[in-house]
């Protein structure tokens, strides 16, 4: 059978994104209400990737042997449970986690030029917030030690993508340069990519401001840039972001995402 793409969706687009990103040594920690970080992750556990080592909240998993999967909306889902190869005990997990993993995603209500995010709230005054965010739990700790992570918004324009976040919850590149974390005595390697609905954006290597790197199909750099509230670089070349192959479609659709997420 040819291994040519077929007909997908954006967010399924994503997913197969993501899941090139895992290689089969990392030890990833991810939000599992996300369905394409999800779905992206356990992808490369049945494909590429099968001694990858997914933590949750609680857990480490593995998924590689598993024919189907159920859709698990929170880490703290007991389907979760069925494919775990050791716990961590409920004070040490955030911790333990951050110090072994190689790969974290995490996700901002505001994402500045320089990665910066914020999950606490929008406002003025943090005891009198006008919005109120979920919280950063243990973002901080993740974003500070983990070997490099991933930013994901469901969302692309002005609102999430602010010159200043009202608050920090996990520093990307502070206010900005190569050495911006090593400044601020922050181990981890910090923010890789900014994945979005329409783009994925990387870091410029001197200045660690938000670079254009890829565009999904059918989106134009216009588009990004009218929907982003800073000055974004842009190369003169752009790339396309890499289309999902038939085969990852097909384990998407018949092994991971069987419930229809990604296509709905």
């Amino acid at each position: 059978m040819s291994n040519a793409t077929m007909e997908f969706t954006r967010k399924e687009l994503i997913a197969a994104f993501i899941s090139r990103q895992m290689q089969n040594d990392d030890a990833v920690s991810f939000p599992a209400g996300i369905p394409e970080v999800r779905v992206g992750v356990f992808l490369a556990n049945l494909t590429h990737a099968p001694d990858l080592k997914i933590q949750t909240t609680m857990s480490q998993i593995n998924v590689h042997r598993e024919s189907k999967l159920e859709d698990c909306e929170s880490a703290m889902d007991w389907r979760f449970y069925r494919f775990t190869e050791g716990f961590y005990l409920h004070h040490e997990c955030f911790d333990f986690a951050a110090k072994h993993s190689t790969a974290f995603f995490v996700g901002g209500i505001q994402i500045d030029q320089f990665g910066n995010t914020n999950l606490i709230g929008l406002g003025a005054d943090h005891k009198k917030l006008d919005f109120r965010g979920p919280g950063s739990l243990g973002s901080t700790t993740m974003a500070t030690q983990a070997g490099r992570y991933y930013i994901y918004t469901n969302t692309h324009n002005k609102r999430v993508f602010v010159e200043s976040c009202d608050f920090i919850s996990a520093v990307g590149w502070g206010k900005g340069g190569a050495d911006a974390r090593s400044d601020l005595g922050l181990p981890g390697g910090g923010p890789k990519y900014v994945i979005t609905p329409l783009c994925v954006m990387d870091f410029e290597e001197a200045s660690k401001a938000l670079r254009l790197k890829y565009l999904h199909p059918g989106v134009t750099k216009d588009e990004v840039l009218s929907n982003t509230g800073f000055d974004l670089i842009v190369p003169e070349r752009i790339e396309e972001t890499s289309l999902p192959t038939r085969s990852e479609i097909e384990i998407i659709r018949d092994r991971v995402d069987i419930n229809g997420m990604l296509r709905a």
